[in-house]
Protein backbone atom coordinates (compact mmCIF):
# COMPACT_ATOMS: atom_id res chain seq x y z
CA UNK A 1 0.00 0.00 0.00
CA UNK A 2 3.15 2.06 0.74
CA UNK A 3 3.36 3.17 -3.09
CA UNK A 4 -0.22 4.32 -2.89
CA UNK A 5 0.91 7.88 -2.41
CA UNK A 6 -2.77 9.32 -2.42
CA UNK A 7 -4.39 6.81 -0.63
CA UNK A 8 -1.67 7.43 2.03
CA UNK A 9 -1.77 10.71 2.50
CA UNK A 10 -5.56 10.79 2.75
CA UNK A 11 -4.66 8.26 5.75
CA UNK A 12 -2.76 10.53 7.35
CA UNK A 13 -4.74 13.73 6.81
CA UNK A 14 -7.73 12.16 8.08
CA UNK A 15 -5.28 10.46 11.10
CA UNK A 16 -7.11 6.90 10.20
CA UNK A 17 -6.01 4.23 12.66
CA UNK A 18 -7.17 1.65 10.49
CA UNK A 19 -4.08 1.54 8.57
CA UNK A 20 -1.51 1.98 11.59
CA UNK A 21 1.16 -1.03 10.97
CA UNK A 22 -0.29 -1.00 7.36
CA UNK A 23 2.19 1.47 6.18
CA UNK A 24 4.88 4.59 7.98
CA UNK A 25 5.11 7.92 7.36
CA UNK A 26 8.06 9.44 7.19
CA UNK A 27 8.22 13.30 7.26
CA UNK A 28 11.35 14.55 5.54
CA UNK A 29 11.40 17.72 6.87
CA UNK A 30 11.85 16.55 10.30
CA UNK A 31 13.94 12.88 9.91
CA UNK A 32 10.76 11.69 12.20
CA UNK A 33 8.68 8.66 11.05
CA UNK A 34 5.44 8.36 12.33
CA UNK A 35 1.90 5.74 11.80
CA UNK A 36 -0.96 7.07 9.91
CA UNK A 37 -2.62 7.95 12.88
CA UNK A 38 -0.27 10.19 14.58
CA UNK A 39 -1.79 13.05 16.71
CA UNK A 40 0.49 15.71 15.58
CA UNK A 41 -0.81 18.16 12.83
CA UNK A 42 0.29 16.30 9.49
CA UNK A 43 3.08 17.38 7.62
CA UNK A 44 2.99 18.97 3.88
CA UNK A 45 2.20 16.29 1.44
CA UNK A 46 5.13 16.80 -0.31
CA UNK A 47 6.97 16.56 3.01
CA UNK A 48 5.70 13.35 3.21
CA UNK A 49 7.25 9.79 2.09
CA UNK A 50 5.93 6.53 2.70
CA UNK A 51 7.75 3.10 3.66
CA UNK A 52 6.28 -0.46 3.82
CA UNK A 53 8.01 -1.11 7.55
CA UNK A 54 9.76 0.92 10.67
CA UNK A 55 13.04 -1.37 9.67
CA UNK A 56 12.52 0.73 6.36
CA UNK A 57 12.69 3.52 7.59
CA UNK A 58 15.29 3.16 9.92
CA UNK A 59 17.42 1.86 7.38
CA UNK A 60 16.44 5.40 5.65
CA UNK A 61 17.81 7.22 8.74
CA UNK A 62 14.23 8.29 10.37
CA UNK A 63 13.50 7.94 14.30
CA UNK A 64 10.40 7.01 15.76
CA UNK A 65 8.15 9.95 16.84
CA UNK A 66 7.93 9.70 20.52
CA UNK A 67 4.28 11.13 20.35
CA UNK A 68 2.58 8.14 18.29
CA UNK A 69 5.29 5.73 18.77
CA UNK A 70 5.28 3.88 15.50
CA UNK A 71 7.13 0.62 16.94
CA UNK A 72 3.79 -0.36 18.95
CA UNK A 73 1.30 -0.87 16.08
CA UNK A 74 -0.51 -3.48 15.43
CA UNK A 75 1.33 -6.00 12.69
CA UNK A 76 0.47 -5.90 9.19
CA UNK A 77 -2.37 -8.28 8.72
CA UNK A 78 -0.49 -8.60 5.45
CA UNK A 79 1.90 -11.60 6.74
CA UNK A 80 -1.06 -13.58 8.75
CA UNK A 81 -3.22 -13.28 5.38
CA UNK A 82 -0.77 -14.54 2.76
CA UNK A 83 0.98 -17.99 2.68
CA UNK A 84 3.65 -16.84 0.15
CA UNK A 85 7.63 -16.39 1.07
CA UNK A 86 7.77 -13.03 2.24
CA UNK A 87 5.02 -14.14 4.67
CA UNK A 88 6.27 -16.63 5.86
CA UNK A 89 9.57 -14.86 6.46
CA UNK A 90 7.74 -12.47 8.31
CA UNK A 91 6.30 -14.42 10.42
CA UNK A 92 9.42 -16.20 11.25
CA UNK A 93 11.07 -13.13 12.15
CA UNK A 94 8.62 -12.30 14.58
CA UNK A 95 9.03 -15.43 16.06
CA UNK A 96 12.46 -14.39 16.73
CA UNK A 97 14.35 -17.12 14.26
CA UNK A 98 16.79 -14.81 12.78
CA UNK A 99 18.11 -14.11 16.75
CA UNK A 100 18.15 -17.60 17.46
CA UNK A 101 19.60 -19.25 14.39
CA UNK A 102 20.59 -16.29 12.06
CA UNK A 103 19.52 -15.76 8.82
CA UNK A 104 20.96 -18.79 7.28
CA UNK A 105 18.47 -20.49 9.91
CA UNK A 106 15.77 -18.63 8.30
CA UNK A 107 16.67 -19.71 5.09
CA UNK A 108 16.96 -23.53 6.26
CA UNK A 109 13.22 -23.74 7.38
CA UNK A 110 11.53 -21.64 4.23
CA UNK A 111 14.25 -24.07 1.90
CA UNK A 112 15.13 -21.19 0.04
CA UNK A 113 18.85 -19.71 -0.22
CA UNK A 114 19.72 -16.31 1.77
CA UNK A 115 20.14 -14.54 -1.38
CA UNK A 116 16.65 -15.18 -2.48
CA UNK A 117 15.33 -14.39 1.13
CA UNK A 118 17.34 -10.98 1.15
CA UNK A 119 16.00 -10.26 -2.28
CA UNK A 120 11.89 -10.60 -1.59
CA UNK A 121 12.38 -9.18 1.53
CA UNK A 122 14.02 -6.02 0.49
CA UNK A 123 11.63 -5.51 -2.43
CA UNK A 124 8.44 -5.69 -0.84
CA UNK A 125 9.52 -4.18 2.82
CA UNK A 126 12.63 -1.95 2.34
CA UNK A 127 14.56 -3.95 4.55
CA UNK A 128 16.20 -7.53 4.67
CA UNK A 129 16.41 -10.11 7.52
CA UNK A 130 18.71 -8.15 9.90
CA UNK A 131 17.27 -5.01 9.51
CA UNK A 132 13.66 -6.42 10.38
CA UNK A 133 15.15 -7.93 13.40
CA UNK A 134 16.62 -5.37 14.90
CA UNK A 135 13.96 -3.54 14.89
CA UNK A 136 11.80 -5.77 16.47
CA UNK A 137 15.15 -6.00 19.23
CA UNK A 138 14.82 -2.22 19.63
CA UNK A 139 10.97 -2.42 20.07
CA UNK A 140 11.56 -5.08 22.77
CA UNK A 141 14.21 -2.71 24.61
CA UNK A 142 11.58 -0.61 24.96
CA UNK A 143 9.46 -2.56 26.34
CA UNK A 144 12.10 -4.11 29.18
CA UNK A 145 13.19 -0.21 29.64
CA UNK A 146 9.43 1.05 29.92
CA UNK A 147 7.78 -1.74 32.14
CA UNK A 148 10.51 -3.05 34.38
CA UNK A 149 13.28 -2.05 36.68
CA UNK A 150 15.44 -4.60 35.00
CA UNK A 151 19.50 -2.96 34.48
CA UNK A 152 20.30 -1.59 30.81
CA UNK A 153 22.82 -4.68 30.89
CA UNK A 154 19.78 -7.58 31.52
CA UNK A 155 17.70 -5.38 29.30
CA UNK A 156 20.02 -5.55 26.33
CA UNK A 157 21.07 -9.25 26.22
CA UNK A 158 17.09 -10.00 26.93
CA UNK A 159 16.07 -8.34 24.17
CA UNK A 160 18.82 -10.47 21.93
CA UNK A 161 21.76 -7.61 21.25
CA UNK A 162 25.09 -9.33 21.28
CA UNK A 163 26.63 -6.50 23.36
CA UNK A 164 25.43 -3.18 25.54
CA UNK A 165 27.20 -1.17 23.03
CA UNK A 166 25.40 -2.14 19.98
CA UNK A 167 21.77 -1.71 22.39
CA UNK A 168 22.77 1.50 23.36
CA UNK A 169 23.94 2.72 19.68
CA UNK A 170 20.66 0.73 18.42
CA UNK A 171 18.07 2.71 20.90
CA UNK A 172 19.62 6.16 20.38
CA UNK A 173 19.30 5.60 16.35
CA UNK A 174 16.03 4.61 16.47
CA UNK A 175 14.18 6.75 19.38
CA UNK A 176 16.56 9.37 19.34
CA UNK A 177 17.12 8.56 23.32
CA UNK A 178 19.42 6.96 25.30
CA UNK A 179 18.01 3.60 27.46
CA UNK A 180 17.92 5.79 30.48
CA UNK A 181 16.23 8.87 28.71
CA UNK A 182 13.57 6.18 27.72
CA UNK A 183 12.95 5.13 31.33
CA UNK A 184 12.76 8.94 32.59
CA UNK A 185 10.06 9.34 30.02
CA UNK A 186 8.22 6.42 30.30
CA UNK A 187 4.26 6.70 31.74
CA UNK A 188 3.86 7.19 35.54
CA UNK A 189 1.58 5.46 37.60
CA UNK A 190 -0.59 7.27 39.86
CA UNK A 191 2.12 6.99 42.21
CA UNK A 192 4.51 9.12 40.24
CA UNK A 193 6.56 6.11 39.58
CA UNK A 194 8.09 5.14 36.30
CA UNK A 195 8.66 1.25 36.88
CA UNK A 196 5.64 0.22 39.45
CA UNK A 197 6.96 -3.02 40.58
CA UNK A 198 3.49 -4.91 40.95
CA UNK A 199 4.61 -8.23 41.16
CA UNK A 200 7.85 -9.23 41.31
CA UNK A 201 8.75 -11.13 37.58
CA UNK A 202 5.87 -9.94 35.88
CA UNK A 203 5.50 -7.72 32.99
CA UNK A 204 2.92 -5.74 32.51
CA UNK A 205 1.74 -5.11 28.41
CA UNK A 206 -0.75 -3.43 26.85
CA UNK A 207 -1.16 -5.57 23.13
CA UNK A 208 -2.79 -3.03 20.83
CA UNK A 209 -5.57 -4.07 17.65
CA UNK A 210 -7.62 -2.64 15.28
CA UNK A 211 -10.80 -1.65 16.16
CA UNK A 212 -13.61 -3.35 16.24
CA UNK A 213 -12.44 -6.08 18.08
CA UNK A 214 -15.85 -8.52 19.58
CA UNK A 215 -13.72 -10.43 22.88
CA UNK A 216 -16.77 -12.51 22.78
CA UNK A 217 -16.26 -15.71 20.74
CA UNK A 218 -12.64 -15.16 20.88
CA UNK A 219 -11.58 -15.31 24.76
CA UNK A 220 -15.36 -17.56 25.10
CA UNK A 221 -13.58 -20.22 23.17
CA UNK A 222 -10.56 -20.19 24.39
CA UNK A 223 -11.69 -20.44 28.00
CA UNK A 224 -14.38 -23.16 27.48
CA UNK A 225 -12.09 -25.21 25.35
CA UNK A 226 -9.37 -24.77 28.07
CA UNK A 227 -7.19 -27.43 29.09
CA UNK A 228 -7.15 -28.05 33.05
CA UNK A 229 -3.86 -27.17 34.67
CA UNK A 230 -3.06 -25.77 30.78
CA UNK A 231 -5.51 -22.91 31.08
CA UNK A 232 -8.25 -21.27 32.93
CA UNK A 233 -10.17 -17.93 33.31
CA UNK A 234 -9.89 -15.98 36.38
CA UNK A 235 -10.70 -12.71 36.80
CA UNK A 236 -11.63 -11.83 33.64
CA UNK A 237 -8.52 -12.84 32.12
CA UNK A 238 -7.32 -16.22 29.72
CA UNK A 239 -4.42 -17.15 31.40
CA UNK A 240 -2.35 -19.96 30.22
CA UNK A 241 1.39 -21.54 30.40
CA UNK A 242 3.65 -21.17 27.17
CA UNK A 243 5.97 -23.70 26.51
CA UNK A 244 9.29 -21.20 24.83
CA UNK A 245 12.57 -21.19 23.12
CA UNK A 246 14.63 -20.71 25.94
CA UNK A 247 12.47 -21.74 28.72
CA UNK A 248 8.31 -21.42 29.84
CA UNK A 249 5.69 -18.63 30.82
CA UNK A 250 2.59 -18.05 32.45
CA UNK A 251 0.57 -15.08 30.70
CA UNK A 252 -2.81 -13.45 31.20
CA UNK A 253 -4.77 -12.30 28.47
CA UNK A 254 -7.53 -9.43 29.92
CA UNK A 255 -10.03 -7.83 26.83
CA UNK A 256 -10.16 -3.99 27.44
CA UNK A 257 -11.57 -1.56 25.41
CA UNK A 258 -8.74 -0.45 23.02
CA UNK A 259 -6.19 -2.86 23.81
CA UNK A 260 -5.60 -6.38 25.47
CA UNK A 261 -3.81 -6.25 29.13
CA UNK A 262 -1.15 -8.94 29.01
CA UNK A 263 0.94 -10.38 32.39
CA UNK A 264 3.63 -11.99 31.30
CA UNK A 265 5.68 -14.20 33.65
CA UNK A 266 8.73 -15.51 32.04
CA UNK A 267 11.82 -18.13 33.40
CA UNK A 268 14.02 -16.53 30.38
CA UNK A 269 13.62 -13.04 29.30
CA UNK A 270 14.83 -14.10 25.97
CA UNK A 271 11.35 -15.27 25.28
CA UNK A 272 9.89 -11.96 25.56
CA UNK A 273 9.63 -11.09 21.63
CA UNK A 274 8.38 -14.65 20.80
CA UNK A 275 6.11 -14.74 23.85
CA UNK A 276 4.49 -11.40 22.63
CA UNK A 277 4.18 -12.85 19.10
CA UNK A 278 2.29 -15.87 19.92
CA UNK A 279 -0.26 -13.93 22.03
CA UNK A 280 -1.31 -11.72 18.89
CA UNK A 281 -1.53 -14.93 16.94
CA UNK A 282 -3.23 -16.93 19.57
CA UNK A 283 -5.63 -13.60 19.57
CA UNK A 284 -5.55 -12.93 15.73
CA UNK A 285 -4.62 -9.14 16.82
CA UNK A 286 -2.86 -8.65 13.30
CA UNK A 287 -6.27 -8.96 11.57
CA UNK A 288 -8.14 -6.10 9.68
CA UNK A 289 -11.49 -6.57 10.96
CA UNK A 290 -13.01 -3.41 8.26
CA UNK A 291 -11.88 -5.49 5.22
CA UNK A 292 -12.94 -8.59 6.91
CA UNK A 293 -16.21 -7.37 7.91
CA UNK A 294 -16.89 -5.48 4.76
CA UNK A 295 -16.26 -8.82 2.89
CA UNK A 296 -18.20 -10.86 4.47
CA UNK A 297 -21.05 -7.84 5.00
CA UNK A 298 -22.25 -8.52 0.93
CA UNK A 299 -23.88 -11.67 1.54
CA UNK A 300 -27.45 -10.82 2.86
CA UNK A 301 -27.89 -13.50 5.23
CA UNK A 302 -24.30 -12.69 7.03
CA UNK A 303 -24.91 -8.74 6.94
CA UNK A 304 -27.03 -8.54 9.91
CA UNK A 305 -24.81 -11.38 11.87
CA UNK A 306 -21.58 -8.96 11.44
CA UNK A 307 -23.83 -6.16 11.94
CA UNK A 308 -24.72 -7.61 15.27
CA UNK A 309 -21.23 -7.41 16.50
CA UNK A 310 -18.70 -6.76 14.24
CA UNK A 311 -15.19 -7.25 14.86
CA UNK A 312 -15.22 -11.17 15.61
CA UNK A 313 -11.63 -12.80 15.50
CA UNK A 314 -10.57 -16.36 15.04
CA UNK A 315 -9.15 -17.87 18.73
CA UNK A 316 -5.66 -19.40 17.18
CA UNK A 317 -3.37 -20.93 19.35
CA UNK A 318 0.29 -20.54 20.85
CA UNK A 319 1.54 -23.50 19.46
CA UNK A 320 0.74 -25.55 16.65
CA UNK A 321 1.71 -29.16 17.28
CA UNK A 322 -0.69 -28.72 21.06
CA UNK A 323 -3.30 -27.63 18.69
CA UNK A 324 -3.21 -30.63 16.28
CA UNK A 325 -2.98 -33.18 19.48
CA UNK A 326 -6.21 -31.42 20.90
CA UNK A 327 -8.34 -31.48 17.40
CA UNK A 328 -7.45 -35.39 17.14
CA UNK A 329 -8.76 -35.82 21.23
CA UNK A 330 -11.82 -33.65 20.04
CA UNK A 331 -12.86 -36.08 17.17
CA UNK A 332 -16.21 -37.07 17.47
CA UNK A 333 -16.36 -35.98 21.54
CA UNK A 334 -18.03 -32.99 23.28
CA UNK A 335 -15.98 -30.23 23.94
CA UNK A 336 -15.86 -31.45 27.80
CA UNK A 337 -15.14 -34.74 26.74
CA UNK A 338 -12.02 -33.27 25.18
CA UNK A 339 -11.16 -31.74 28.13
CA UNK A 340 -10.84 -34.49 29.94
CA UNK A 341 -8.53 -36.60 27.27
CA UNK A 342 -6.75 -33.38 27.53
CA UNK A 343 -6.16 -33.14 31.09
CA UNK A 344 -5.33 -36.57 31.39
CA UNK A 345 -2.59 -36.04 28.91
CA UNK A 346 -1.71 -32.86 30.96
CA UNK A 347 -1.18 -34.56 34.53
CA UNK A 348 0.56 -37.56 33.05
CA UNK A 349 2.83 -36.31 31.00
CA UNK A 350 3.28 -32.30 31.27
CA UNK A 351 5.69 -30.90 32.64
CA UNK A 352 4.91 -29.26 36.15
CA UNK A 353 5.24 -25.47 36.36
CA UNK A 354 4.67 -22.92 39.74
CA UNK A 355 1.87 -20.75 39.42
CA UNK A 356 2.12 -17.91 41.95
CA UNK A 357 -0.84 -15.72 40.73
CA UNK A 358 -3.65 -18.83 39.95
CA UNK A 359 -4.26 -22.64 39.15
CA UNK A 360 -2.07 -23.38 36.32
CA UNK A 361 0.16 -26.44 37.22
CA UNK A 362 1.85 -28.04 33.69
CA UNK A 363 2.82 -26.85 30.23
CA UNK A 364 1.21 -29.22 28.00
CA UNK A 365 3.46 -32.11 26.90
CA UNK A 366 6.22 -32.27 24.01
CA UNK A 367 5.91 -33.95 21.00
CA UNK A 368 8.55 -35.98 22.21
CA UNK A 369 7.44 -36.83 25.59
CA UNK A 370 4.09 -37.85 23.59
CA UNK A 371 5.75 -40.15 21.22
CA UNK A 372 7.70 -41.85 23.76
CA UNK A 373 4.57 -43.27 26.00
CA UNK A 374 2.89 -46.68 25.56
CA UNK A 375 0.18 -46.45 23.60
CA UNK A 376 -1.70 -48.85 25.24
CA UNK A 377 -1.81 -46.26 28.09
CA UNK A 378 -4.20 -43.86 26.41
CA UNK A 379 -7.85 -44.41 27.08
CA UNK A 380 -9.22 -44.15 23.72
CA UNK A 381 -10.47 -45.89 20.94
CA UNK A 382 -7.54 -48.23 19.14
CA UNK A 383 -7.93 -46.08 15.73
CA UNK A 384 -7.96 -43.23 17.41
CA UNK A 385 -4.91 -44.00 19.22
CA UNK A 386 -3.36 -44.77 15.79
CA UNK A 387 -4.34 -41.86 15.06
CA UNK A 388 -2.59 -39.91 17.61
CA UNK A 389 0.26 -42.05 17.81
CA UNK A 390 1.26 -41.40 13.67
CA UNK A 391 0.54 -37.71 14.69
CA UNK A 392 2.94 -37.35 17.39
CA UNK A 393 5.66 -39.83 15.58
CA UNK A 394 5.80 -37.38 12.63
CA UNK A 395 5.67 -34.14 14.75
CA UNK A 396 8.65 -35.71 17.03
CA UNK A 397 11.05 -37.13 14.00
CA UNK A 398 10.26 -33.61 11.60
CA UNK A 399 8.37 -35.64 9.14
CA UNK A 400 5.53 -33.55 9.85
CA UNK A 401 5.75 -29.50 10.55
CA UNK A 402 2.83 -26.97 11.86
CA UNK A 403 5.16 -24.19 11.97
CA UNK A 404 4.44 -20.71 10.95
CA UNK A 405 6.73 -20.93 7.80
CA UNK A 406 4.72 -24.04 6.77
CA UNK A 407 2.44 -23.95 3.33
CA UNK A 408 -0.21 -24.18 3.70
CA UNK A 409 -1.75 -26.10 0.45
CA UNK A 410 1.80 -28.74 1.41
CA UNK A 411 0.38 -29.01 5.24
CA UNK A 412 -3.10 -30.10 4.52
CA UNK A 413 -2.23 -32.92 2.15
CA UNK A 414 0.21 -33.85 4.70
CA UNK A 415 -2.03 -34.00 6.93
CA UNK A 416 -4.95 -35.73 4.60
CA UNK A 417 -2.23 -38.51 4.17
CA UNK A 418 -2.33 -39.45 8.36
CA UNK A 419 -4.39 -42.25 9.59
CA UNK A 420 -7.80 -40.93 11.18
CA UNK A 421 -7.16 -37.28 9.66
CA UNK A 422 -10.72 -36.47 7.41
CA UNK A 423 -11.61 -32.88 6.08
CA UNK A 424 -12.78 -31.84 9.55
CA UNK A 425 -10.04 -32.06 11.42
CA UNK A 426 -7.40 -30.82 8.58
CA UNK A 427 -9.58 -27.85 8.15
CA UNK A 428 -9.63 -26.87 12.08
CA UNK A 429 -6.33 -27.20 12.23
CA UNK A 430 -5.65 -24.99 9.14
CA UNK A 431 -7.85 -22.82 10.78
CA UNK A 432 -6.63 -22.60 14.35
CA UNK A 433 -2.80 -23.55 13.90
CA UNK A 434 -2.13 -23.18 10.37
CA UNK A 435 -3.58 -19.34 10.68
CA UNK A 436 -5.60 -19.73 7.03
CA UNK A 437 -7.91 -16.96 7.49
CA UNK A 438 -9.45 -18.80 4.80
CA UNK A 439 -9.94 -22.32 6.55
CA UNK A 440 -13.75 -24.00 6.41
CA UNK A 441 -14.83 -27.11 8.50
CA UNK A 442 -17.81 -27.41 6.37
CA UNK A 443 -18.64 -30.48 7.52
CA UNK A 444 -18.47 -29.15 11.38
CA UNK A 445 -21.66 -29.68 13.47
CA UNK A 446 -22.39 -26.39 14.27
CA UNK A 447 -21.73 -24.87 10.55
CA UNK A 448 -24.43 -27.12 9.69
CA UNK A 449 -26.64 -26.04 12.00
CA UNK A 450 -26.02 -22.73 11.56
CA UNK A 451 -26.55 -22.83 7.90
CA UNK A 452 -30.19 -24.62 8.18
CA UNK A 453 -30.95 -22.24 10.45
CA UNK A 454 -30.09 -19.30 8.08
CA UNK A 455 -31.57 -21.05 5.52
CA UNK A 456 -28.28 -21.73 3.64
CA UNK A 457 -27.41 -24.96 1.86
CA UNK A 458 -27.21 -28.02 4.03
CA UNK A 459 -25.27 -30.49 2.17
CA UNK A 460 -21.11 -29.72 2.12
CA UNK A 461 -20.95 -29.29 -1.68
CA UNK A 462 -23.90 -26.88 -1.50
CA UNK A 463 -22.76 -24.72 1.47
CA UNK A 464 -18.56 -24.51 -0.05
CA UNK A 465 -20.46 -23.28 -3.23
CA UNK A 466 -22.12 -20.43 -2.11
CA UNK A 467 -19.63 -19.70 0.79
CA UNK A 468 -17.05 -18.93 -2.68
CA UNK A 469 -18.37 -15.38 -1.84
CA UNK A 470 -17.18 -14.93 1.46
CA UNK A 471 -13.63 -15.90 0.58
CA UNK A 472 -10.66 -15.27 1.62
CA UNK A 473 -12.37 -14.91 4.77
CA UNK A 474 -14.27 -17.90 4.84
CA UNK A 475 -12.56 -18.80 8.60
CA UNK A 476 -14.00 -15.69 9.85
CA UNK A 477 -17.68 -16.61 8.18
CA UNK A 478 -17.00 -19.19 10.46
CA UNK A 479 -17.12 -17.53 13.44
CA UNK A 480 -20.29 -15.43 12.85
CA UNK A 481 -21.77 -18.59 12.04
CA UNK A 482 -21.33 -20.49 14.89
CA UNK A 483 -22.14 -17.45 17.05
CA UNK A 484 -25.45 -18.20 16.07
CA UNK A 485 -26.08 -20.89 18.22
CA UNK A 486 -25.89 -20.66 22.66
CA UNK A 487 -22.70 -23.18 23.05
CA UNK A 488 -20.59 -21.90 26.10
CA UNK A 489 -17.71 -20.72 23.48
CA UNK A 490 -20.06 -18.29 21.74
CA UNK A 491 -19.65 -16.39 25.69
CA UNK A 492 -17.10 -14.62 27.46
CA UNK A 493 -17.40 -16.78 30.83
CA UNK A 494 -19.40 -15.50 33.48
CA UNK A 495 -17.06 -14.11 37.10
CA UNK A 496 -15.92 -17.59 38.68
CA UNK A 497 -15.33 -17.62 42.78
CA UNK A 498 -11.90 -19.27 43.53
CA UNK A 499 -10.45 -20.39 46.07
CA UNK A 500 -7.10 -18.90 48.16
CA UNK A 501 -4.07 -20.58 46.19
CA UNK A 502 -3.19 -21.52 49.98
CA UNK A 503 -6.35 -23.65 49.75
CA UNK A 504 -5.83 -25.68 46.66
Amino acid sequence: MHAETERCVRAVQSKDARFDGWFFTAVLTTRIYCRPSCPVVPPKPENMTFYPSAAACQQAGFRACKRCRPDTSPGSPEWNRRADLVARAMRLIGDGIVDREGVPGLATRLGYSTRQIERQLLAELGAGPLALARAQRAQTARLLIETTPLPMAEIAFAAGFSSVRTFNDTVREVFALAPSELRTRAPKDRAGRTNSPGTPGVLALRLPFRAPLNPDNLFGHLAATGVPGVEEWRDGAYRRTLRLPYGHGVVALTPEPDHIGCRLTLSDLRDLTVAISRCRRMLDLDADPVAVDDQLRTDPVLAPLVDKAPGRRVPRTVDEAEFAVRAVLGQQVSTAAARTHAGRLVTAHGETVDDAEGGLTHLFPSVEALAALDPEALAMPATRRTTLTTLVGQLADGTLNLGVEGDWTETRARLLALPGFGPWTVEVIAMRALGDPDAFPVTDLGIRYAARDLGLPSTPAALTARAADWRPWRAYAVQYLWATGTHPVNFLPEPAVHAPKEAQ
